[in-house]
């Protein structure tokens, strides 16, 4: 038995299949000053061909893991787009006249080597977030790709030395049982994107092996425990197939809550929605019983592509969601980009803080051509099902009134054209900037719904950019300024007498489930991976507990002192329902 760390829940039994660290063998080769720029332009080449294909892979793998936990691949993007390493390897190529291969080569091992150096694991992490860019564009300076041939026709358990999120998107989850590494952290990408995707995870074996594990060697890892054992004995593998089974039995039971409706114990009912990214995520969303789509990002039908999509196109797509979900509501939010999501194909400028800048509402505002094809598009699909409308970063009264104007002339020209709609759409917005909810009581008299978008109005609200490397950790929901701010909101909503969901990573997290209870929200949105998680939790909550914690919540003047509030209530929860249950069956005992 090895012990290593647990990444990534779930046991996972059979051969080993190791594949080799990706090692680059070239020369150093010189190149002439007269060749300068011609090298320049083959390593611009080669960052724009990473950019497509990290964008691709993000498009793919959101369908599987979510949309937020895709933006891993951001922090690749940002990589490529960050002026410190650049420079670094224009440098080499100004100064020592080195091919671009070569320089990018010795900037991936300068900055690899000083982020090893660092005793904080989650930027050790981020050293194999760098590897992975450098390698990926080592590999179109080069032409070639140095990828083992993975198992096809049998399961098996993958072991490196190390695993970039790149090399897990390409695993196939029909044959790839579990993950082994020597080298990572729980805090890395790959181990974020094992546990969205349900693969069972041990890592940090390095220097604990009395030899290497070899392929064909029979594994059984435990990712909850971070246990391996190599080639062990009948007695020990019969014992994890129990526990496997057990494991199994665990997931089928919360597949079992499906259908259930999401009521605590008091009899709040809950609606879960799911936040989807395109149509091919609906199976999930179905099979977890989501309450509907309570958002539907649409700027995936933008991406990897070289034109605008057309309307009926648009249309088509969001029919097949309306239809499928027959009466459950599809809230689909108009087109984001800007920030972290461009299309190269329209012209947005080059902005030093693109969070702040040109995005969003603002670019649909600006482009009326653009945004009225597809508010023509849902006003279509509208006909086919229950469809809602929302308008993403939305910071002032203005902005709606506009938005609402430009709904109305797509209105008017489908009347004109006799083209069946729904006259009464509702309209929402998302509250995700500070202003948005410094006039929410405003905003209300203007729209139908709010939903709240946790993870930029965190992000927004602490002047902190979560794929900032440096300062991610500062990145906190539960700060009190974030708390206060969401109480401000819902206030709002409730005194106007509109439904207010939460559609952010919060609303996934069962932590925050009193908290929502205890402020009134009963509609949340969260990835179809954890509806069944937060229904667990919801039918073990009541809400006359989360209510009696709500003073105390909010009197914390510090983060730490809110976990400690919501961790102190799951815990006395958790005693509660030990306690009830245990005097049902002394009960039922007595009574027979």
């Amino acid at each position: 038995m090895v012990e290593g760390i647990g990444a990534s829940s779930g046991i996972a039994m059979g051969k080993a299949f190791v594949i080799p660290a990706l090692e680059w063998d070239f020369p150093e080769k010189m190149i002439d000053v007269a060749d300068l720029a011609v090298e320049f332009e083959r390593l611009y080449e080669g960052i724009q061909c990473s950019k497509t294909e990290i964008e691709h892979i993000k498009h793919e793998i959101a369908g599987l893991i979510g949309e937020e936990e895709s933006t891993i691949f951001d922090a690749h993007l940002a990589i490529l787009e960050d002026p410190v390493f650049m420079n670094e390897v224009q440098s080499i190529m100004q100064r020592q006249y080195k091919a671009a291969e070569v320089a990018v080569r010795e900037t991936i091992d300068k900055f690899v080597g000083m982020f090893d150096l660092l005793d904080d694991q989650y930027m050790k992490d981020r050293a194999l977030d760098i590897k992975d860019v450098g390698n990926r564009l080592l590999k179109h300076l080069l032409g070639k790709l140095e990828s083992p041939m993975l198992p096809i026709d049998e399961p098996y358990i993958l072991v490196a030395k190390e695993l970039s999120p790149s090399q897990l998107a390409h695993l196939d989850l029909s044959s790839a049982l579990g993950v082994v590494t020597m080298l990572g952290g729980k805090t890395s990408h790959a181990a974020i994107m094992a546990r969205a995707l349900g693969i069972p995870y041990v890592l940090g074996l390095e220097g604990k092996l009395q030899k290497p594990i070899q392929t064909g060697d029979y594994l059984i890892i435990d990712g909850e425990e971070g246990i391996v054992h190599i080639n062990s004995s009948e007695e020990r593998t019969e014992e994890y197939m129990v526990r496997k089974r057990e494991w199994a039995s665990m997931r089928e039971q919360l597949q079992e809550l499906a259908h259930l409706p999401a009521q605590t114990e008091d009899g709040v009912m809950m609606h879960l929605a799911a936040n989807i990214s395109s149509v091919k995520e609906l199976d999930l969303v179905v099979k977890n019983g989501a309450t509907g789509v309570g958002l539907f990002r649409t700027e995936f039908l933008y991406m990897d592509r070289d034109s605008l999509p057309k309307e009926d196109e648009q249309f088509e797509v969001y029919k097949q969601v309306a239809e499928r979900m027959g009466n459950k509501q599809v809230i689909i939010r108009t087109l984001d980009i800007g920030g972290d999501k461009n299309l190269h194909y329209i012209s947005l400028p080059e902005e030093e803080n693109p969070f702040l800048g040109y995005r969003a509402i603002r670019i649909s505002l600006d482009r009326e051509d653009l945004f009225k094809t597809q508010l023509r598009a849902i006003l279509r699909a509208s006909h086919y099902g229950n469809v809602k409308i929302m308008y993403p970063m939305i910071s002032s009264i203005s902005e709606v009134r506009a938005a609402n104007s430009i709904l109305e002339k797509a209105k008017s020209e489908l009347t004109e054209e006799n083209i069946p709609f729904k006259n009464n759409l509702e309209v929402g917005v998302m509250i995700e900037v500070p202003a948005a909810a410094l006039i929410a009581d405003l905003l209300a008299d203007e729209v139908q719904f709010f939903s709240i978008g946790t993870n930029d109005l965190v992000q927004y609200v602490l002047a902190v950019d979560r794929m900032n490397e440096a300062i991610a950790h500062m990145y906190d929901p539960y700060h009190p300024a974030v708390l206060r701010l969401l109480k401000l909101t819902v206030e709002a909503a409730h005194r106007q007498g509109i439904p207010v969901s939460v559609c952010g990573e919060m609303a996934g997290d069962i932590r925050a489930l009193p908290l929502w209870l205890g402020l009134g929200i009963t509609d949340l949105s969260m990835s179809a991976q954890s509806i069944l998680k937060v229904k667990n939790s919801i039918l073990q909550s009541s809400l006359k507990s989360s209510v009696l914690m709500m003073d105390q919540l909010f009197s914390c003047k510090t983060s730490e002192a809110v976990a400690g509030v919501l961790n102190k209530h799951m815990q006395k929860d958790m005693l509660s329902r030990t306690l009830a249950k245990k005097e049902r069956q002394s009960t039922q005992d007595s009574l027979q």
